[in-house]
């Protein structure tokens, strides 16, 4: 059998294999309630120029 060839037992194993998976009922999604702040920190031209500082 060459390569990418269909193969039906192979197809039936990974069948029955993804049909035995179990899912439990605290397997949710986790809702977040909140909110998220961040601060940039410099400017960008303070960052050019401590890249410029760093390349130098």
């Amino acid at each position: 059998m060459s390569m990418g060839a269909y193969d039906e037992d192979e197809h039936e194993r990974r069948e029955a294999k993804n049909n035995g998976v179990e899912v439990s009922d605290d397997d949710t999604r986790t809702t977040y309630e909140g909110s998220v702040e961040f601060d940039s920190g410099d400017s960008a031209e303070d960052l050019i120029d401590q890249f410029q500082q760093i390349k130098n």
